[in-house]
């Protein structure tokens, strides 16, 4: 087992509670002078020390883990990174910057994220194209609400835990989930269920409620899982009212225009929750290891689905492998991103070229796996795979997207995609990075752009592969 030296974090965590390193010595049945060698990183925190830590201050058990700095560590490199002066910033230095002061760490990278969405917006102001923008300077409805479960390890306890009660509470089962929800609309809130007939002209949303007729409408080209999840969505806008309210009053400085897109997006949470509730379907995960297109089979929904309810698996006593999920087109346009993770989505610039996912377009419906590497040295497994929505109609535009999922390549065992992979040779891990405009790699041939902050040299005497030298 690796050493874990967390001195500046057990020192923020005393200060955080008022105590003395006597008061906290008390409180762990260990000397002061322990204490003391703890807080500056003279002495490893064991396992026990830990476990008397978690359970004297209620801790998360990765409130010590390195991930959550590692997550940290790459946001800031981001943040710096724009900055011309930001290159003189060393990465021991921010490493220390988050190890002792990690809420100021994560206000930086929060107000690093409002002036980039303070900037866009002022951008489209000048050039006429957003009226709003003098409204709400710094509101991105759609970011805002992607930071905040990524912020969150897209793990939602208290929806999870209601979902899972109202599922048990029913005693739904697998296999018609929606004839079942739709029997709980009409019998407990007296709201009536149709399939709108299909016009090809005019396709309409796949869910519509009427609040004074009391009818709910759903298109007919959903499948059966997807009318499921639409039915569990309006579930919760009818019994996670109060719920969602206090997680949207928790988000503090979401901007009011923010707060709409985020109440949709919990309301999915909990839908993809009653759907593949906690407890049934990490235990199918586990024992299918992971497997997703048969856990998508069993549980009657789409690939995307069970990609994105594999990310979320992060309940504190019953946790499964912590995914990375993300959803991009073929432009590498980023328009899902969850992680319970260390790997960084870098929101500077586009994703790395050699990253499996943009492959998996060229391979449509066939899963794709990767070794990868990330500057930071660690490594993970990744899978890919272009999505199965499809829109009817040879002349319509066509939804063409991948999901990837990924992890840590110490959980590879745990995953049958990891099957015939070499996992224990090192050599054969693709070197990727979070995006070129933020990626240190100086020699990686792909190279699109040169990295933020970093001296270019030119020189007239050489042709290089890219128009600019380290």
């Amino acid at each position: 087992m690796q050493k874990m030296y967390a001195g500046p974090r057990l020192r923020a965590l005393r200060v955080q509670r008022g105590l003395s390193q006597s008061g906290l010595a008390r409180a762990l049945g260990i000397s002061v002078s322990y204490v003391n060698q703890l807080e500056h990183d003279q002495r490893p925190l064991t396992v026990q020390v830990l476990l008397r830590l978690n359970t004297s201050f209620a801790l998360d058990m990765c409130y010590f883990a390195r991930d959550t700095d590692a997550r940290l560590v790459a946001d800031l490199h981001d943040v710096f990174a724009e900055d011309p002066e930001g290159a003189a910033i060393s990465p021991a230095e921010i490493d220390d910057l988050v190890a002792r002061m990690p809420i100021a760490a994560r206000m930086l990278v929060g107000l690093h994220r409002r002036a980039h969405g303070a900037l866009e917006q002022l951008e489209r102001a000048s050039e006429g194209t957003d009226s709003s923008a003098t409204e709400s300077p710094i509101a991105r409805p759609y970011e805002d609400v992607r930071d905040y479960f990524y912020d969150r390890r897209n793990h939602v306890a208290e929806l999870d835990a209601a979902a899972e009660e109202l599922f048990g509470s029913n005693r739904l089962t697998l296999g018609g989930l929606d004839l079942q929800l739709t029997r709980i609309l009409r019998e407990q809130h007296d709201i009536a269920v149709v399939i709108r007939n299909y016009d090809p002209l005019k396709p309409g949303p796949k869910r519509r409620y009427d609040p004074k007729s009391r009818v709910l409408t759903l298109a007919r080209r959903l499948s059966h899982g997807q009318r499921a999840f639409q039915l569990a969505a309006q579930l919760a806008f009818l019994t996670q009212t109060e719920t969602m309210a206090r997680l949207i009053d928790s988000a503090e400085g979401m901007p009011d225009l923010s707060r709409g897109v985020l109440r949709i997006g919990l309301a999915n949470y909990f839908a993809g929750a009653l759907v593949l509730p906690y407890t049934l379907f990490h235990a199918n995960a586990e024992a299918l290891r992971y497997d997703i297109e048969l856990l998508a089979a069993k549980f009657e929904v789409g690939f995307e689905t069970v990609c994105h309810r594999l990310s979320t698996l992060q309940r504190p006593e019953q946790r499964g492998v912590p995914f990375c999920f993300v959803r991009t087109d073929r432009a590498g346009n980023i328009s899902k991103r969850q992680s319970a993770t260390a790997f960084h989505f870098s929101q500077v610039g586009g994703s790395c070229p050699l990253w499996v996912v943009h492959e998996a377009f060229s391979a449509p419906g066939c899963i794709r796996t990767q070794i990868a590497q990330m500057p930071d040295g660690r490594t993970y497994l990744w899978l890919a795979r272009t999505t199965d929505e499809n829109t009817p109609g040879y002349l319509a535009p066509k939804r063409d997207f991948a999901v990837g999922l990924g992890c840590d390549l110490t959980y590879a065992e745990k995953i049958v995609y990891s099957h015939g992979l070499p996992i224990n040779d090192p050599r054969t891990a693709v070197l990727i990075g979070a995006g070129c405009k933020v990626c240190d790699r100086r020699d990686c041939a792909q190279r699109a752009f040169p990295q933020i902050g970093a001296p270019v040299h030119v020189d007239d005497n050489q042709a290089l592969t890219v128009p600019y030298g380290a």
